[in-house]
């Protein structure tokens, strides 16, 4: 075994006493959380809500930096190329692990380029009806888009959303042949599908939630693992009869990679501090949103896994990327 010089020993030691030294004072100044999503959507809305609370408990002020644009692409490419010092972090959606499948060429890793802290939430899709469809489980849908085969149709806030994703999962699954409809915002297709001019739609609970307490539209079932507890009686689409259909929007949190280990653990704790305030995971619940605070390795791997599923699930549709 080759001796390795005591010089290079010496420099190992003396490079991790200064990070922790620095981790020790970090932060002492102000921190920049990216938000890659224009101000006002669900990703905003969660940053939103955990920022305040992690600026009690840092003694920082946090400041929320939206740079929309390219499906969450331009924010995420600044945040890949900012110093790894613990001063950028980025808040990301379902987006960052759809968009490998939807783009031929990323300006960065989706996975090498960033250091995973924790999984903030998970906000689970609903899949949702216009009340003159005769239908109310997810099954009933099935049946009726195999009775019709290309005249359901479902609105999507755009391609390579969750939604669209979704959807043509739903379809490879059930045997089925939806109609998608991609609208510029998750807004104006909740609009249309409101005035019947689309029959269904895979979307972010928070986006419908309120529409569906009135009556406006019939939520036939939601996609996460289990429950969520903002709608208690709408089964999971496993409960309803489609094993295996798990659709997470899971908003996290990452920094640049190279970011040093004992920075990234004290974001971790802060943060998993700030999710377990009870104002702050009742202001989740309130969005449909279930706190989480993951480990660094669990938010990774769950990143891993969704970024393979829905390449699958793209080239499974015949999705090819642009």
């Amino acid at each position: 075994m080759q001796k390795i010089p005591s010089m290079l020993i010496s420099s190992a030691v003396a490079l991790s006493a200064g990070s922790a030294v620095f981790a020790q004072a970090y932060p002492t100044k102000t921190v920049r959380m990216i938000v890659p999503f224009a101000a006002g959507g669900n990703t905003d809305i969660i940053a939103r809500i955990v920022a305040p609370e992690m600026s009690k408990l840092f003694g920082q002020q946090i400041v929320i930096d939206n740079r929309g644009g390219a499906g969450s692409i331009i924010g995420t490419e600044i945040a890949a190329k900012s110093p790894p010092d613990g001063y950028t972090l980025i808040t990301v959606s379902a987006a960052h692990a759809i968009n490998p499948a939807m783009v031929k060429k990323l300006p960065y890793d989706s996975i090498k380029d960033f250091s995973a802290i924790t999984m903030i939430a998970d906000v689970p899709t609903a899949l949702v009806v216009h009340p003159s469809m005769p239908v109310r489980t997810a099954k009933e849908f099935a049946t009726l888009a195999r009775a019709r085969p290309g005249q359901i149709t479902y609105s999507t806030a755009g391609r390579g959303t969750v939604g669209h994703l979704a959807g043509e999962l739903f379809s490879s699954m059930e045997h089925v042949k939806l109609i998608h409809v991609a609208y510029k915002s998750s807004g104006i297709s909740v609009i249309d599908l409101l005035a019947g001019h689309v029959q269904s739609q895979f979307s972010s609970l928070p986006v419908v939630i309120n529409h569906v307490r009135m009556n406006k539209l019939r939520m036939l079932a939601q996609t996460g693992a289990k429950r969520s507890p903002a709608v208690k009686d709408i089964p999971t689409m496993v409960e309803a009869g489609v094993p295996g259909f798990v659709v997470s929007s899971g908003f996290g949190m990452f920094a640049p990679a190279a970011t040093p280990r004992p920075v990234i653990d004290r974001v971790h704790t802060t943060l998993v501090a700030a999710i377990g305030n009870s104002s702050v995971r009742n202001a989740l619940a309130e969005q449909g949103a279930d706190p989480v605070g993951s480990t660094p390795e669990e938010f990774a791997a769950f990143m891993r896994n969704e970024i393979a599923k829905w390449i699958k699930v793209a080239r499974d549709s015949g999705i090819q990327p642009e």
